[in-house]
């Protein structure tokens, strides 16, 4: 049988189930990713399960969004972090180390494994052909408890790219390319994996730019294959005996396919406030920025910032500009300190930050009131930044350096910078791990330090006969974790206190959300298309748990908010006629029936008491997350199953 990269991995860490689009199978997890904003309550979860270690070959905890301490909360959490993974064998990764997915890449990541990652950006690993897949954090606890993972088998679609990217044309454009042509919701249920002669052309960690923002498709994941390129980088980190070499096979057959020509692209950019907004830059050319960000998980690499301080060498900002550049990694910001290229990005008038998320989560570096501000990020959802006045494009290294020297939207190639030659990787690169802890042995011993902010999580109630309540609220298409949690710099600290934040919820969406759930003892939320897209946060579906939310109702889910609804119990209900979705509104009086018996059936009748009418909808789940909605969620149908076994 003629295998793609994506087939070659699972049939190896198949435990059970057809490996069929649509067909739910359970897949092993070597390794699994937690940062500090997902990483509290996950490892929360992990400890609910009563595991003594962590049954993967390798789990990793980073500390790279909350590391502005403004008070005690974000230190807090870290020491339990770092503690609860001294206990249960993880390995640490301390504040300052870099961004997970960038440090990931370069020490941790094996082509041909299985990565499972409390962040929706774990697919970054799929530059160097690991099947990573990014998802709640429950989900994640489970893994590191079971080592393994329950997924509904994605379609696979072919990407072939031909040819080679002109100068000043980079592996930004090419994804920015694929979500012009695909949309954030057009890759909901499907894998992509790249192949074709433009793969030979592209470093890992170009590889990386475009698996990374693979995520704003709404997919599932990304992969490249794992070939000559991948096993040099390897050797750079030190790493070559990680190597594993896999590619597709020649007569592999896919679900659907693809075609990019690298030549014929152009330097691209992604307007507010959608990364799907894509219009070449040139269209953009002499509109005025403000600020200009480089670096997050998409964008931070060795190589980026080199070619960045390129085009700012012997240059000056210009002077209504503010230019911040964060670098991925100690190892990345170490190498530039080393070769002097940190003096030249400084020279230039560039504020160089912490090797964090930072700015990225709203996490500092907020742009002016109605300005417009340039990044290479992977997200510019509404007031994301923390303005939410602000307009935020997403642009390549090589537009956002150009365009903080003119101080308007530039084309590089119309820069007048001639002199283009390529970014060689380094043949070794920087290695120090003096910052990641190793898991110890005598674990026993180890006390789990909890700060007072660190609250208990909400666990769901097992399904009632039946489910009645109002529509609290009614929201348009494309909702956003960021508005369902918002997740700013004021609330991130606050990311292990449920309680706290439930004063929060939706109300970038509609103000009184928690005062009308807490009047009316919870209720349903009626939602459009594409319903919590975005990060893997869970705080989206536990702080409306906390707040009695029982169902939510939307034309179409993003893949893991969905996941992470039935995870904590609630049920997630498609509109099997859309037009419904417009004769619902709010405070109208919902009743589901036999709600039991319902669940455990593809079409529910759900009727409203208000205007007496009823409709068709659909619960489009397995049988196995069925069993976890009548259960209350996922930790309440492991403990029902042991109880079962005792």
């Amino acid at each position: 049988m003629q295998l793609t990269v994506v087939q070659k991995i699972v049939s190896e860490h198949l435990v059970s189930g057809k490996m069929i689009s649509g067909e739910e199978i359970i897949m092993g997890i070597d390794q699994t990713l937690t940062q500090d904003a997902t990483g509290t309550m996950a490892y929360l979860e992990f400890e609910a399960l009563g595991v003594d270690r962590v049954k993967t070959k390798k789990s990793v905890a980073y500390i790279d969004h909350n590391t502005l301490q403004t008070g005690p909360e974000n230190a807090d959490d870290h020491l339990y972090i770092q503690t609860v993974a001294k206990k249960y064998g993880i390995y640490y990764s301390k504040p300052g180390n870099g961004i997970c997915h960038q440090v990931h890449l370069e020490r941790f990541a094996i082509p041909g494994q299985t990565l499972l990652g409390s962040d929706s950006h774990t697919p970054t690993a799929g530059g160097m052909g690991m099947l990573a897949i990014g998802a709640g954090g429950m989900d994640v606890a489970v893994a590191m408890a079971r080592g393994e993972y329950d997924i509904t088998m994605p379609r696979i679609v072919k990407v072939n790219l031909i040819g080679e990217l002109n100068p000043w044309v980079s592996a930004k454009d090419i994804i920015l390319e694929l979500l012009k042509r695909v949309t954030v919701k057009g890759g909901v249920g499907k894998i992509f994996e790249y192949i074709g002669e433009g793969v030979k052309s592209l470093s890992i960690p170009q590889r990386a730019t475009i698996t990374n923002m693979g995520a704003e498709l709404g997919a599932t994941t990304s992969i490249f294959p794992s070939d000559e390129i991948t096993f040099n980088f390897l050797k750079a980190q030190k790493r070559e005996k990680d190597f594993f070499e896999i590619k597709a096979d020649d007569r592999a057959i896919y679900d659907e396919e693809i075609e990019i020509n690298l030549a014929q692209l152009e330097p691209l950019a992604a307007c507010p406030h959608s990364p799907d907004k894509v219009v070449p830059v040139s269209s953009l050319n002499g509109l005025k920025v403000n600020q200009v960000v480089i670096g997050s998980c998409t964008n931070s690499s060795y190589s980026d910032l080199v070619r960045v301080a390129k085009i700012l060498e012997g240059k000056t900002i210009a002077e209504h500009i503010s230019l911040a550049i964060a670098p991925g990694s100690k190892q990345v910001l170490s190498m530039l300190a080393q070769n002097g290229v940190l003096a030249t990005l400084i020279i230039s008038g560039a504020r160089i930050l912490e090797c964090a998320c930072g700015p990225c989560i709203g996490m500092g570096q907020s742009p002016p009131t109605n300005s417009v501000s340039l990044r290479t990020f992977n997200r510019n959802f509404e007031g994301r930044s923390g303005t939410l006045s602000a307009k935020i494009y997403l642009v390549s290294p090589e537009v956002a350096a150009a365009s903080a020297i003119t101080g308007y939207f530039t084309d590089p190639r119309e820069f007048g910078l001639e002199d283009y030659s390529e970014i060689k990787m380094p043949k070794t690169f920087l290695v120090n791990d003096n910052i990641i802890l190793t898991p110890v042995n005598d674990y026993e011993e180890v006390e789990i330090i909890r700060g007072p902010n660190i609250k208990p999580f909400p666990l769901g109630k097992p399904l009632s006969p039946e489910v009645q309540g109002k529509v609290l609220t009614k929201v348009g298409d494309n909702i956003t974790t960021d508005d369902i949690m918002p997740s700013n710099a004021k609330l991130l600290p606050y990311r292990s206190n449920i309680p706290y934040l439930s004063d929060y919820c939706l109300t970038p969406c509609d103000r009184d959300f928690p005062k009308k759930a807490r009047k009316n003892g919870g209720g349903f939320i009626v939602g459009g298309s594409n319903y919590g897209q975005g990060s893997s946060r869970e705080h989206a579906a536990l702080v409306p748990l906390y707040l009695g939310i029982k169902a939510v109702l939307a034309k179409s889910f993003a893949r893991i908010h969905q996941a992470n609804l039935v995870n904590n119990g609630i049920i997630p209900l498609l509109f099997e006629n859309p037009e419904d979705y417009d004769d619902i509104e709010e405070i109208d009086e919902l009743l589901i029936e036999d709600a039991i018996s319902q669940v455990k059936s593809r079409t529910i009748k759900l009727k409203n008491l208000t205007k007496g009418k009823e409709y068709k909808m659909i619960l489009d789940i397995t049988l196995r997350q069925r069993e976890m909605i009548i259960q209350g969620g996922l930790l309440n149908l492991i403990r029902s199953r042991g109880k079962g076994k005792e």
